[in-house]
């Protein structure tokens, strides 16, 4: 069988967190040997996030998966010696610490590039390694509230909507350090030499509000929060709720769409109507609204299945699972913890040919790969016993 696409390619993860843990998940799915290094004490703390499953944090069971994990205090001189070994042999360091603190570790990118000068070092944090903000603690909600993101959210009557979905922390953070790290791979695979990649979560969330920004470059303002052409600004693209209290999604921009879906209501009066704005697109909105509260959710999901109009039934993650696309598209896995039992999780999503995705390794107990890295750096058993004893490990 072909290799995994990452296959050779070692990461130490200093990560804690959701960013930087669903960042090396993604790429110890894609083949990588990821090596989570957390302090002897309470290590990664969202390993403990309440509620708890039977030990650990279903949270962390979701996002750990495939890693090996050691445990290893930084603080002391012969932690930072067996991180150093470790660095030596590795091709991706990742941390999530706020500036500086990897530095007064002497664990930064160039205490290790000086004994490794292959190696693509990412730096992921809330606002970056430089400018005012950058020692300044933030959650997913702050960086999109820099970035323009939060203002906004939500229907143009009401304040903005808090969302389930960490928007900074998934696509400024995890998604954006993926593909930052895969980058500098390439270039270091191509060159010799390695990167330093600073990835900044509030940047790279402003810089995926392109809509926003569309608007701005016409007049210069962007327009009202629900008012936009995509948060309720027109008709044919919104959220509108059905008779039985539940809700449906039409996205019907391309006129080929909107018309087909004023056929299939029998409102072909409406046909020139799809993009219109202002009181009169509200008023034809209202129209909409009236229409999808007549008849429950299903009857507008089968219409959906029969007409080409982008029209979908709203969906809570348990009906996503037994979904007939997603259960096509083998979304949903389960892993059989050691200590947690059955846990739910998404696969991998990405796929490749000549690639089966698998769960090789459950999400690992604190410090479980110790011993094994340890002797594989050459360490015997008196020595790991010591440090054990003086709490370097």
């Amino acid at each position: 069988m072909r290799a995994k696409p990452l296959d050779g390619i070692k990461v130490l993860d200093l990560s804690r967190l959701l960013p930087g843990a669903l960042c090396t998940q993604h790429l110890a799915d894609m083949g990588a040997d990821v090596l989570k290094i957390e302090d002897p004490g309470l290590g990664d703390y969202s390993r403990w996030i309440k509620p708890l499953m039977k030990v650990h944090s279903g949270f962390f069971l979701t996002v750990s998966r495939n890693k090996r994990a050691m445990k290893l205090d930084l603080k002391k001189p012969e932690g930072k010696e067996i991180f150093s070994r470790l660095a030596r042999d590795a091709d991706v360091v990742f941390e999530s610490f706020r500036p500086g603190v990897v530095d007064r570790l002497g664990i930064g990118y160039d205490d290790v590039c000086k004994i490794n000068p292959r190696i693509v070092y990412c730096s992921l944090s809330g606002y970056g390694q430089d400018g005012p903000y950058r020692d300044r603690a933030g959650h997913d909600v702050n960086y999109c509230s820099y970035a323009g993101v939060t203002e906004q959210t939500g229907e143009w009557e009401c304040g903005p909507a808090l969302l389930n979905f960490q928007i900074a922390d998934l696509t400024g953070g995890s998604l954006s350090s993926a593909m930052g790290i895969l980058a500098a791979l390439v270039d270091q695979q191509r060159t010799g030499k390695g990167r330093y990649v600073d990835v900044s979560m509030t940047d790279c969330t402003l810089a995926h509000a392109v809509i926003t920004l569309a608007r701005m470059g016409i007049d210069g303002t962007p327009r009202a929060r629900g008012d936009d052409y995509l948060t309720g600004g027109i008709p044919s693209y919104g959220i509108y709720e059905t008779a039985d209290n539940r809700f449906v999604s039409l996205g019907a921009l391309e006129p080929k769409f909107w018309n087909a879906f004023c056929a299939a209501i029998d409102r072909t009066d409406l046909a020139d109507c799809g993009e219109t704005w202002g009181d009169e697109g509200r008023a034809i909105r209202a129209q909409l609204e009236t229409i999808f509260k007549s008849q429950p959710q299903d009857y507008w999901a089968k219409l959906g299945e029969r007409v080409d109009c982008c029209l979908a039934p709203v969906l809570s993650l348990r009906e996503s699972i037994d979904n007939e696309q997603i259960q096509a598209r083998g979304m949903f896995v389960t892993d059989q913890h050691p200590t947690d039992g059955e846990v739910l999780q998404f696969a991998f999503p990405i796929k490749f040919s000549e690639f089966e995705f698998s769960i090789d390794r459950s999400a690992p107990l604190h410090g479980e790969h110790t011993e094994q890295v340890l002797t594989s750096l050459g360490y015997d058993d008196g020595e790991i016993k010591q440090m054990r004893g003086s709490g370097v490990i």
